[in-house]
């Protein structure tokens, strides 16, 4: 069910039939929770930023950037310095649209795993939702690593079955052959077609993402991998609250640690987990 200004919203025709706004919009009122917008500009935001991941995984699916463990990942070395954890740095006096757009444009130059990939997708979908000094300005500090992110791109978990566009799903393989542990998982986004874009599997449906996930699993193992509940999603509302009426920009923001964690492909959960326990060490 969808809300705006508190009032159920209706189908409209802002948005043309068959369009990936309208299969949004549908998949939304088909979910027993309530997405509550303020106004019928926020939830168009949302709209566009779902297109625009959907976009992003394309872009990326078409690309030729390789999948790499954090030990053996590589970036182009004139917007990103590579850390020792297998992570890219910003370089000073690079415009972070610039890095962001140039893993699309020279995807050759790029390897990394499959959590950081959905942060760059993420990161990319912003930067074509919204103006893109207003971009440079908040992320100024970017740090691809694992699922860490800058606090305003506000990446969260929730649990359901119930996923949408744009969102990214994970599958689990809870067998998985130690000797390839890359495999323990596949987050991969809802392309809104039936199928999902995960990085090192390509284009697939859920039935194939879990064939190619048992097919990695430890001799003599008969548990399936799975499509799990956890859902991984930015802030759609705060990024739309920036993008229309921003905020002062010069206002201090603490930026989360990187927990370097060494583990590929883990689910955006996971990686929550090991933030909390940063936070909370007792």
């Amino acid at each position: 069910m969808i809300q705006v200004s508190g009032i159920a919203f209706q189908q409209s025709n802002l948005w043309p039939p068959g369009s990936i706004e309208r299969v949004i919009i549908q998949r939304m009122n088909q979910d027993p929770i309530v997405y509550s917008y303020s106004s019928i500009e926020e939830l168009g935001f949302e709209l566009t930023l779902r297109k625009n991941i959907i976009a992003s995984a394309r872009a990326m699916n078409n690309g030729q950037a390789q999948f790499e463990v954090f030990r053996t990942s590589y970036c182009n070395s004139e917007y990103w310095r590579l850390t020792s954890a297998g992570g890219f740095h910003l370089k000073d006096g690079v415009l972070p649209s610039a890095a962001i757009q140039d893993i699309f444009t020279n995807s050759s130059l790029y390897g990394f795993e499959c959590a950081v990939a959905k942060v760059i997708i993420f990161y990319h979908a912003v930067l074509n939702s919204m103006d893109e000094d207003l971009f440079n300005q908040l992320f100024q500090n970017l740090y691809l690593y694992s699922w860490h992110f800058d606090p305003d791109l506000g990446i969260h978990t929730v649990d359901s079955y119930h996923y949408l566009p744009g969102d990214v799903v994970y599958f689990n393989n809870p067998d998985v052959n130690p000797d390839t542990s890359w495999w323990r998982g596949e987050n991969a986004v809802d392309l809104g077609d039936g199928t999902f874009f995960g990085h090192g599997l390509g284009i697939r449906n859920a039935e194939q993402m879990i064939q190619a996930l048992n097919e990695m699993r430890k001799p003599g193992s008969n548990r399936s991998a799975y499509l799990s509940n956890i859902i991984a999603r930015p802030s759609f509302k705060n990024l739309a609250n920036l993008s229309m009426y921003s905020r002062s920009l010069t206002s201090y923001k603490i930026q989360h640690p990187a927990i370097h964690h060494h583990e590929s492909s883990i689910s955006c959960d996971h990686y929550l987990f090991f933030l909390h326990q940063f936070y909370n060490p007792h």
